[in-house]
């Protein structure tokens, strides 16, 4: 169980990049979330860069859910359609529940600005007392998300923090 103080949430930022992993491209969409994160008044507790392994995201992700004091786990990357594109699966993997909205939410704002964000297979899970919300890798996509995700980090973590009676935490 979480603990929840006031309407900071405890994010985590995961990294799915094959060339980030080795150096060879600079992770700009993991420090734009971690950067946007800490100026909404949010702690950035974890961040990380792995390969696109879906075994690797998934333990990664078990991990920190499983460790505590993460309340929202952002990846980015790994969301297309290319045969290396495997965060989605992996979140599944490591996920308890499915938060179908928060897709929906994010694939609505990206359409208002490309079509493209149709091709997009992000999902959203929650593990334990935390939520894992996929974005994509690009920076551009990651700040739309961003517009749509950062307002409900509160709610989330009040949310995910404690129990509440039976109906209590409806929408």
């Amino acid at each position: 169980m979480g603990s929840y103080d006031g309407e900071m949430a405890r994010v985590g930022v995961l990294t799915a990049s094959d060339k980030a992993a080795v150096g060879e491209r600079e992770d700009v969409s993991g420090r734009l979330i971690a950067g946007r994160c800490v100026e909404a008044g949010h702690q950035v507790v974890r961040q990380a860069v792995v390969a696109d392994e879906r075994a690797v995201i998934s333990a990664t992700l078990r991990e920190w859910c499983d460790a505590g004091g993460i309340d929202v786990v952002l990846t980015t990357g790994g969301t297309g359609l290319t045969h290396r594109d495997v965060t989605p699966e992996a979140t599944k993997d490591a996920g308890e529940r499915d938060v179908p909205g928060i897709p929906v939410a994010l694939a609505l704002a990206g359409l208002a600005k490309t079509p493209y964000a149709a091709l997009t297979r992000g999902v959203a899970v929650t593990r334990g007392s935390t939520l894992i919300v996929n974005l994509p890798g690009s920076p551009k996509a990651v700040g739309e998300g961003m517009d749509v995700l950062l307002p409900l980090f509160g709610h989330i973590a009040e949310l995910l923090a404690g129990p509440l009676e039976h109906g209590a935490g409806d929408v």
